[in-house]
């Protein structure tokens, strides 16, 4: 089994059991990149929109006769060729960014991800972490007090105090287990996941 770093709301570190399969993975850069791209570009959304040369308002009439003026032979103002004409090549609204990667592939990234976080020691365990109110101020106190400053915090289920205190923090962003992205987990410099979290993840991932 796997030991990951588990600490208390004051930082006082122990170590507390997890799947090997999870958090103990050998570190595959090429499927972490194939995975964490395909992730941004099924993201992203096909919302522009360039106009061909039989979309653009243009005269269809020849600009000048075809011989004798020096210049080079032209059919239609609306050609690419032309300032003003139509793109050779169009930008779609329907275009399709999205990138396949198989549930396999995607689980094994994950768990890669997860793994050189514990390597790097950027990931750690807490029993719960709950506020009385939702104040923004006491989940820095919190936090600061773990030494934790930009974290990702991964819960096991929808915490509307922990959410609504962090919001107005930049470098801290709150998620629920089963919407853990690889790009947050990857671009974050702290993880904190709850022991529900851990045990969601394991169950989600096994």
């Amino acid at each position: 089994m796997m030991e990951l770093k588990l600490i208390d709301e004051q930082g006082k570190a122990s170590t507390v059991a997890a799947s090997d399969t999870l958090f103990g993975r050998d570190y595959n850069e090429a499927l972490v990149h194939q995975v964490v791209t395909a992730y941004l570009a099924n993201a992203r959304s096909a919302n522009r929109a360039q106009k061909g040369r039989s979309d653009v308002a243009k005269s269809t009439k020849k600009p000048f006769r075809q011989k004798g003026t020096g210049r080079a032979r032209a059919g239609m103002a609306s050609s690419p060729l032309w300032r003003g004409g139509g793109k050779i090549f169009p930008n779609s609204p329907d275009e399709n960014f999205g990138h396949k990667v198989n549930r396999k592939m995607y689980r094994a990234g994950i768990c890669a991800i997860l793994s050189q976080l514990v390597r790097e020691d950027r990931l750690s365990v807490i029993e719960n972490l709950s506020l009385e109110t939702p104040k923004t101020k006491e989940l820095v106190s919190k936090l600061k007090g773990m030494g934790l400053e930009q974290v990702l915090i991964v819960t096991d289920g929808f915490d509307e105090k922990l959410y609504l205190s962090s919001r107005n923090l930049p470098n801290v962003y709150v998620v629920e287990a089963q919407y853990a992205d690889p790009v947050s987990l990857v671009r974050s410099p702290s993880v904190l996941m709850t022991k529900g979290a851990v045990a969601k993840i394991e169950e989600m991932l096994a």
